[in-house]
């Protein structure tokens, strides 16, 4: 049933009905129904919407066009009916044929029969240019959802680290360099995830040149766990770089992108366990 329901999702009925398959792909399809229920059932369903649609956005053929061709087909008849024959007929005996009847009925039904199908044409691109317009929207759906699934993601990793009795908290306050400025940080030794609280941050605007680097101290060893802006419109956490063994936090101000070690008169923030 699953491999039937793949089949039926794949977009090969849709493109069976419009016609734009192979011959082999229209000989399985029609095999495909003819074998399973579930697929005549959906073409049945394709065929009756496909209908619908056409019905419900039926195009009139442009006005020149009708004008071009009812032209046409007055041009065409003058010339048959008016038609003289240069040479005298020689022979008494010779009677001219007459043009059946019937020619005028075929003249019309060609011309109708090509009104007919410029229609045709028309709603069937209408038709597809609607189809696309629902994909294209189906994708951007689609799109959007995966983002809102990432974002509820990324709230319940914040609130696990809230209600997660492994992480240890600590809020580091400012230096002499800049003394009003502090940032809580949560340390799981276990889990090995750092993140750093933006809403409650209170650090002085950094230009474009440079950017904030959050070190751990690991004895002696100062550790990168990565830069960031700040930004005081933030209201999320964000997950630095992971570390194992930590004694003390600090943040340094750096040129962009970070650097090797830290530069210790540059030092805004500083926390110890």
């Amino acid at each position: 049933m699953e491999d039937i329901k793949a089949y039926i999702e794949s977009g090969i009925l849709e493109l069976y009905v419009l016609g734009d398959v192979s011959h082999e792909e229209k000989l399985e399809v029609e095999a495909m129904a003819a074998k399973h229920p579930a697929v005549k059932a959906e073409l049945e369903e394709i065929e009756k919407s496909l209908e619908l649609y056409a019905k419900a956005n039926e195009v009139d053929p442009a006005e020149n066009l009708r004008d071009r061709i009812l032209n046409s087909l007055v041009v065409n008849l003058g010339d048959d009916r008016n038609f003289v024959s240069k040479e005298k007929v020689q022979d008494a005996k010779v009677v001219p044929l007459e043009r059946p009847k019937t020619s005028d009925f075929y003249k019309y039904a060609f011309a109708a029969c090509l009104a007919l199908l410029v229609a045709s044409v028309i709603a069937l691109i209408s038709v597809y240019s609607r189809l696309q317009e629902s994909n294209n929207l189906v994708a951007s759906l689609q799109s959007q959802n995966q983002k809102f699934a990432n974002t509820v993601s990324f709230k319940d990793d914040e609130i696990g680290v809230l209600r997660d009795r492994s992480y240890k908290v600590i809020r580091m306050g400012g230096t002499t360099k800049s003394p009003n400025s502090g940032l809580t940080v949560a340390w799981s030794p276990a889990k090995k995830k750092v993140w750093i609280d933006m809403s409650d941050a209170k650090m002085p605007a950094n230009d474009q040149a440079h950017q904030y680097q959050l070190w751990a101290l690991v004895g002696k060893t100062p550790v990168s766990l990565g830069v960031f802006d700040a930004d005081t419109t933030s209201k999320d956490m964000k997950q630095m770089q992971s570390i194992a063994s930590a004694d003390a936090f600090a943040v340094t101000l750096e040129k962009r992108g970070g650097s090797v070690a830290p530069t210790m008169d540059q030092m805004v923030v500083i926390g110890k366990f």
